[in-house]
């Protein structure tokens, strides 16, 4: 949820129709080819088995761990994704995250594929609609939700600090967590669409796209962690 308002730069929003329409189906796009890497990666640890080990040797660590270099990778690569002028670097970014992201997903999706057939297609339905219908408010309002940041950076701290006191001391974070985070990261697929609609530079598509999966994975990952807690 950083600044997208750079210095020197014009916002998406004061370009011409035409500019700005090729900056949203760019970032739309990227947020696609996101999708699909995740996608094809997970694939490939499952038909290839390095699921089991790459889940076990995740698991062996302190989560704090696990959520600290997740953590650092996301700030590292938004960070290059907008700040930086190279294409190729910025591209290097979204594709790092978008691994990590993939590996941080190993244990989750290893056990709902043994929990319940069909679980992780659901869930994946259901993050597509409530996606689908939140930038549909954002498109049909044109309304700017770029106030929601502060709620949202706030609402982070605190969601990070139950995930840490809940690793530290043991306790589970049950059904209204997942559903509070649900809740949160529609919010951050409202404040990014909103982004993307009036404030990214136009030729920061990739740092739009970064955003958006962002949001977009951690709600698929309570989703996800919801049905999983009611199977």
């Amino acid at each position: 949820m950083e600044n997208q308002n750079l210095p020197g730069y014009t916002p998406v929003s004061q370009v011409s129709m035409t500019a700005r329409a090729n900056f949203i189906s760019k970032t739309y796009a990227h947020v696609a080819m996101a999708i699909i890497l995740f996608t094809v990666i997970e694939s490939y640890l499952f038909r290839s088995g390095l699921i089991v080990p790459l889940s076990q040797w995740l698991l062996s660590f302190n989560w704090l761990i696990v959520v600290g270099a997740l953590m650092g990778i996301s700030w590292l690569a938004t960070h290059v994704s907008l700040r930086m002028p190279s294409k190729p670097l910025q591209y290097l970014a979204l594709a790092g995250f978008v691994a990590a992201q993939a590996v941080i997903f190993a244990p989750m999706l290893l056990i709902a594929s043994t929990s319940k057939p069909g679980i992780i297609e659901d869930a994946a339905q259901i993050t597509v609609i409530g996606c689908l219908g939140l930038s549909a408010v954002a498109f049909i309002t044109r309304k700017d939700f770029s106030f929601l940041r502060g709620a949202l950076v706030w609402a982070g701290v605190l969601a990070l600090v139950a995930i840490v006191c809940g690793v530290l001391f043991g306790f589970q974070l049950g059904t209204w967590f997942s559903v509070a985070m649900i809740g949160f990261a529609g919010a951050a697929v409202l404040y990014d669409t909103s982004n993307i609609i009036h404030h990214y530079p136009e030729d920061r598509y990739v740092a739009a796209a970064l955003a958006l999966f962002s949001s977009i994975i951690l709600m698929f990952w309570y989703v996800l962690r919801l049905l999983m807690s009611r199977r």
